[in-house]
């Protein structure tokens, strides 16, 4: 968070940015990241000032972990005086640790972003998904609680003037606009009816440019001819080699694993997430994300 001093802005993160949706999709598959079509509502984070403060803050971090579809991760928010925003203790679960800065006892609206950032902590964890170094991984961190739905809150939480800024999160306000301009043009959501704070709304708008013009450039355009030809040959290969079949009238899709034996995925039928098995009979899985046991006959 900062306070009373000057907020970043431009793109300085945007490779890390580019990386981190593009990790997402690798680990979460394209059906999985369409589960999050719609955003987290402001009126299911909504938090009043004649609330209770531990109430309320229990109450928006379940509306949290429901959207990203955790429901055996229980959260326990509490308040002390500390240096950052927020922390989250990251262990086996099902119980998390969520201590929150003591500002938010009267900034109560922004207690939904601060969780939002520190539950996302906890989706990545189950998923075993990070970058290296505490600097990309908090990038990563923010730019999946944007991309999947909750990260307008985080951009709201921008305000500055000639007195006084604060703004939560590692990516600049611009970068936050460009990652939820991003998923806008994936989803067709339109998040600036949201917006509270102006700052953030102008934040929205300029990287909506940039966003569209990441959609108009041709593909491989700094691979040179070598890297669009090696490019060509391994998707060549890759389709000869690992095209996925599906089996008619079945809800599995069987996909030949050269390092291994046939294995068939299917969706978990609490969080999407895709669950891959060998096929040898009666499989009993857990998904990772959500710890649902399930069982099925390969």
């Amino acid at each position: 968070m900062a306070n009373d001093g000057p907020v970043e802005h431009g793109y300085p993160h945007l490779e890390t940015v580019r990386a981190a949706i593009t990790a997402l999709y690798r680990r979460l598959s394209c059906d999985t990241v369409q589960t999050f079509a719609t955003s987290v509502l402001p009126a299911d984070v909504a938090f009043c000032d004649t609330d209770d403060l531990h109430l309320g803050a229990q109450r928006v971090a379940r509306e949290l972990v429901r959207h990203y579809r955790l429901p055996d991760a229980r959260l326990i928010v509490g308040f002390r005086e500390m240096h950052h925003a927020a922390n989250v203790e990251l262990t086996a679960g099902p119980e998390y640790f969520v201590e929150l800065n003591d500002r938010f006892r009267t900034h109560r609206r922004d207690i939904g972003a601060a969780l939002a950032h520190e539950i996302m902590h906890v989706y990545l964890h189950r998923l075993d998904l990070s970058f290296p170094g505490t600097r990309d991984n908090e990038i990563l961190t923010d730019t999946a609680t944007t991309y999947l739905g909750a990260g307008w809150l985080l951009l709201d939480a921008y305000r500055e003037d000639a007195a006084s800024s604060q703004k939560l999160g590692y990516l600049t306000p611009e970068e936050f606009g460009y990652v939820l301009a991003k998923r806008a043009l994936v989803f067709g959501e339109d998040p600036s009816p949201w917006f509270t704070s102006p700052q953030a709304y102008t934040a929205y708008v300029k990287s909506m440019a940039l966003a569209r013009h990441d959609g108009q450039q041709p593909p491989l355009t700094a691979a040179g001819r070598a890297g669009r030809r090696r490019y060509a040959r391994d998707r060549r290969h890759a389709q000869e080699r690992h095209a996925p079949v599906t089996a008619p009238d079945t809800p599995y899709a069987f996909s030949p694993d050269a390092r291994g034996p046939l294995r068939v995925s299917f969706p978990c039928p609490t969080c999407h997430q895709r669950i891959r098995v060998p096929v040898r009979g009666r499989v009993r899985a857990r998904c990772a994300l959500c710890r649902t046991v399930l069982e099925c006959d390969t």
